[in-house]
Parts: C-alpha cells; sequence; structure tokens
C-alpha cells in the first residue's frame, strides 16, 4: 500500500507509553469511586443498591453504549485516532473534577454518566492504533502492554483516593485525579500520532479509508465467528465478575475485617494491583509466545488459570484473619488478570482490517454493559437481600458466589481456545499493521 507522501513517523515504543498513560489515568477516573464508596454513602446516606448503580451501570450504560458508534467513528480512514482520544481524554477528566461537587445522589449519578461519555472512545481506538502499529505476532503483546492501565490504574485510583479521603475528604480525591487530565489530553493531541496518516498536510491517504461496515453488519460478521463469540463471553464474564468484585472486596475488607479505607487502600490495594499488573502481563505474554505457532493456545493460559483460582479464591473470602485472606487472594488475581491481552488480541486475530475498532468495540459493549454495568449493581443488590440474616456479613456471602462463578469464564475460555484453533488452522494472520506495510 503506497502512500502519497512522506510517512508520518510512529514509533511504537512511544505509542504504547503514551496509550498506557491515557489507560491508566482512564481506570483511576473509573475506579476511584470504588474506593470512596463507603465514605460516599455515609456524607450522601445511599444504599447498597444506589452504590452499585452509581459504581456499575451509570457509568457502563453510556460508556458501553457509545462506545460501538465512536469506534465505527474510529475505524473511517479519515478519522485520526489520536485526536479523538485526546478529546475523549478532556471530557472524562473534566467530568471526574465534577464528581467532588455533587451534593447528592443525582448530582453526582450525572456526573458519573459524564464519565462514562468521555471513557467510551477511549479503549477500541487504542486497540485499533495498536493493531496499526505492531506486526501481528505482537499485537497481543503490545494490546495487554495496554492493559496494563487497568491494574496500574486501579492502584493508584485506590491509593490516591483512599489517601485523600482521609487527609481532605472525598470530595478533594475526585478534584486530585480529575484536574490533570486536561493536561494529558493536550499532550495526545499534540504528540500521539496515528499511523495512517501521511503527507505533509496531515490527511489520510485514499487509500487507507476502505469502505466500512455498518454496525451491524460488522456485528453479523463478527457473530458468524464462533471463537469470537466464546472470547466475548468469556470476557464479559469476568468483567461482571471483576468489576462486582473489585467494588465490594474492598468494602469487604472495611466491613467483615475492620480496616480503615487508608488500610484497605494501603494493603488490599497495593498487593492485589501488583498481582494484577503481574497478571496481565504474563496474559499477553504468554498469548504471543505459545500462540505464535498455534492460535488455540493465545487462551490457555487463562482458562486454566481461572479454574484453578476459584478454589483459592473462595478460602480467601472464608478465612477470619485479614492478613491471610489478601495473601490468599493474591493468586487468584493474577489467574483473573491474565485474560486481557489473549482475549482482546484474539479479537483483532478474527477481525478484518477495516473492524478493528469496531471487533474491540462490541467486546467492550458486552463487557461493560454485562459486567460494569450488573457487576457491582447486582452483587449490591444481593448484599442488601442478604443483610437481615447475615448483617455486615452480606458481602462476604456475596463474594462466595463470586469465587466459584469464576469456573464459568474458565470453560468459556477453553471452549474458545478451540474453535480459535479450528478458525485459524491453514490461516496466514491478518494483514500486517499499516505502521509496517508503508
Amino acid at each position: 500500500m503506497a502512500a502519497s507522501g512522506p510517512a508520518v513517523e510512529v514509533k511504537p515504543r512511544l505509542l504504547l507509553w503514551t496509550l498506557l498513560v491515557v489507560y491508566i489515568f482512564n481506570f483511576i477516573d473509573r475506579q476511584i469511586v470504588a474506593i470512596l464508596a463507603e465514605p460516599i454513602s455515609r456524607d450522601l446516606g445511599l444504599s447498597d443498591s444506589q452504590l452499585g448503580l452509581l459504581t456499575g451501570l451509570a457509568f457502563a450504560l453510556f460508556y458501553a453504549t457509545l462506545g460501538v458508534p465512536i469506534a465505527r467513528i474510529a475505524d473511517n480512514g479519515r478519522t485520526n485516532r489520536s485526536r479523538l482520544i485526546a478529546v475523549c481524554v478532556a471530557v472524562w477528566s473534566a467530568m471526574t473534577a465534577l464528581c467532588g461537587l455533587a451534593q447528592n445522589f443525582w448530582q453526582l449519578l450525572i456526573a458519573r454518566i459524564g464519565v462514562g461519555v468521555g471513557e467510551a472512545g477511549c479503549t477500541p481506538t487504542a486497540h485499533a492504533l495498536i493493531a496499526d502499529s505492531l506486526p501481528p505476532e505482537k499485537r497481543a503483546g503490545g494490546i495487554a502492554f495496554f492493559g496494563l492501565g487497568i491494574p496500574i490504574g486501579g492502584l493508584m485510583g485506590t491509593l490516591i483516593g483512599g489517601g485523600m479521603a482521609e487527609l481532605l475528604g472525598w470530595r478533594a480525591a475526585f478534584f486530585v485525579v480529575g484536574l490533570p487530565g486536561l493536561l494529558l489530553a493536550v499532550f495526545v493531541w499534540f504528540f500521539l500520532k496515528d499511523p495512517r496518516f501521511v503527507g505533509a498536510g496531515g490527511r489520510a491517504a485514499p487509500e487507507n479509508a476502505p469502505p466500512r461496515l455498518s454496525m451491524w453488519s460488522s456485528l453479523k460478521a463478527l457473530a458468524a465467528s464462533p471463537a469470537y463469540c466464546l472470547v466475548l463471553s468469556g470476557a464479559s464474564m469476568v468483567a461482571f465478575l471483576s468489576y462486582g468484585k473489585g467494588v465490594w472486596v474492598l468494602v469487604y475488607f472495611q466491613r467483615s475485617h475492620g480496616l480503615s479505607v487508608g488500610e484497605t487502600a494501603l494493603y488490599v490495594g497495593v498487593i492485589l494491583g501488583i498481582a494484577g499488573i503481574f497478571g496481565t502481563w504474563l496474559g499477553g505474554w504468554a498469548a504471543d509466545r505459545f500462540g505464535k505457532h498455534d492460535k488455540r493456545h493465545m487462551l490457555t493460559l487463562p482458562a486454566w488459570a481461572m479454574a484453578l483460582a476459584a478454589p483459592i479464591l473462595f478460602a480467601g473470602y472464608w478465612v477470619d484473619d485479614w492478613r491471610l485472606a489478601i495473601a490468599l487472594l493474591v493468586l487468584p488475581t493474577v489467574a483473573n488478570s491474565a485474560y486481557y491481552g489473549p482475549a482482546y488480541g484474539a479479537a483483532q486475530v478474527l477481525a478484518r482490517p477495516d473492524t478493528r475498532a469496531m471487533a474491540a468495540a462490541w467486546m467492550v459493549f458486552a463487557q461493560n454493559l454485562i459486567g460494569l454495568g450488573l457487576g457491582p449493581l447486582l452483587f449490591g443488590a444481593l448484599s442488601d437481600m442478604l443483610k437481615p440474616e447475615y448483617g455486615a456479613e452480606s458481602v462476604r456471602h456475596v463474594l462466595y458466589f463470586a469465587a466459584w462463578a469464576g469456573l464459568v469464564p474458565a470453560l468459556l475460555f477453553w471452549l474458545g481456545a478451540r474453535a480459535l484453533g479450528r478458525e485459524t488452522s491453514g490461516k496466514g494472520l491478518p494483514d500486517a499493521s499499516v505502521a509496517h506495510a508503508k
């Protein structure tokens, strides 16, 4: 594919590091409300169901729904995806800061919806940029590197949120994490390069703008792949459990083990955050290493690791010593974090080159509507249902269910691995990245 002018130089390392920082900010702003849930609840007089709505569905409904049309815009060969991301960063950062001004449930709900609107365009667009900047055999690792923003952002959000809540209150925490994002948006606008934009005028070459499928046509094409459907289902179940546990395990350590907000942030947030970082990296490394010659092995690690993690996770919620509980949760956290690079890497293997953002967007849609939207909300509602019988221990019993439910995505990834092997057997890898094709 020849360009009509001199190619804009795209440095994959700079692109990956910039996108990682963007995703860290993304998850700090998304997840900080989890560690602040208890002080917000006390201050505004919220129920567990309202907390579940704020930490889940209010954000996820708009985040997931808008992600698909924004991904269609990103797949347009004439869209500057880097600047699209910059606009998204500015919107979600400003709305995060506004959360600190909320005086009641409805004001906080509207601000959280605004965060979801801004963050909707980040992940699918970033995945498409990565796929266009790296050769096929390195895409899972590149996506996993980007995915490190999830545990790093979650860790930083927990630490900053917990620390600021104890020092200056929960409102200040939203200001501290939201306002710096506006500076990041300016940096992304000027320094993050879209590899398909060439020529002195900064315009995309005509041959880089293939005809696009409609949203429903892209979904129909992807739905024709059993492997994609199984991977999407497995990833959605992981998200349901992970987002539910992500909120309520922090509440659990405060209610059942008597830790303060700051202690929960320091001990639980740091230790499990580091475990999540390692697991995300490990999943991407394993997918590239073992899936290089046989694509089904891209999903081997998350399938087996999640199955082995279930009984250990149950034991971690069962014990009464909080130190032992944290220690038992480390290995399952590694195992449950290893899916990101393999799942989204497999989606890029199965997608057409002109539907890369859409392939990621439909997964993000399902993951967040089912996972982020329903996980915290249903966990909270179930906790409210169990309170008359178990009191403050209701969250612990909800987490028992979550531990054994991890066997479901393990089975889906195992079936997905077999389907991925069948669908890619004897086929070449997708086309080389745009950056490498010039």
